[in-house]
């Protein structure tokens, strides 16, 4: 039996057709929503940076390479699907090897960088920001970064969310997880 078409009767038994019922998803997908809230959010965002030079730009940049080390809620969660690229990524993080690491990144890295990862992210960014516990520059800057090309923030955490895998690093209260 085929998909129920728009004007079918819908499978539910409510007696109402497809189209306006459960059968037809309407409204914005997920990926163009979240898409959407990193582009509000880096947005307002944007205007605690104006202020800074160059100089101060390039530090908050780098500071962004070490975020995910500071809550459990910055680390990008792996891909459910253990693939030849993760493998890889988790044999070179063991072995703490960087050449080996960034050749074996990108796979896994295209897989992660989602509308919705980096949207996860940016929710956990804002959290750690109204808390206390993240500069606001800071968060500032990583809410950008994640509402552009560069994926230095999604990087950092892809790569500290294997290292803890691989028990190659401690997670932010300090256990080591190894199970790769």
């Amino acid at each position: 039996m085929g998909k129920p078409r728009r004007n079918d009767q819908c499978t539910c038994g409510s007696g109402r057709k497809v189209k306006h019922c459960c059968g037809v998803r309407s409204g914005p997908s997920e990926a163009a929503l979240a898409k959407a809230f990193l582009s509000a959010q880096a947005r307002a965002a944007a205007v605690d940076l104006i202020s800074l030079g160059e100089a101060d730009l390039a530090r908050l940049y780098g500071e962004l390479f070490d975020l995910p080390e500071h809550d459990l809620s910055l680390m990008t969660p792996l891909p459910e699907v253990f693939t030849s690229d993760l493998a890889r990524l988790c044999r070179a993080a063991a072995r703490m090897d960087p050449d080996a690491t960034d050749a074996a990144l990108p796979g896994v890295l295209a897989r992660a960088d989602t509308p919705v990862a980096r949207a996860a992210l940016a929710r956990a960014v804002i959290a750690l920001r109204d808390s206390g516990q993240l500069d606001d520059k800071l968060a500032a800057g990583a809410l950008v970064d994640l509402d552009s090309r560069s994926s230095a923030l999604m990087r950092a955490s892809l790569i500290q969310s294997v290292l803890v895998e691989v028990g190659a690093a401690r997670t932010p209260s300090g256990l080591v997880v190894g199970g790769v």
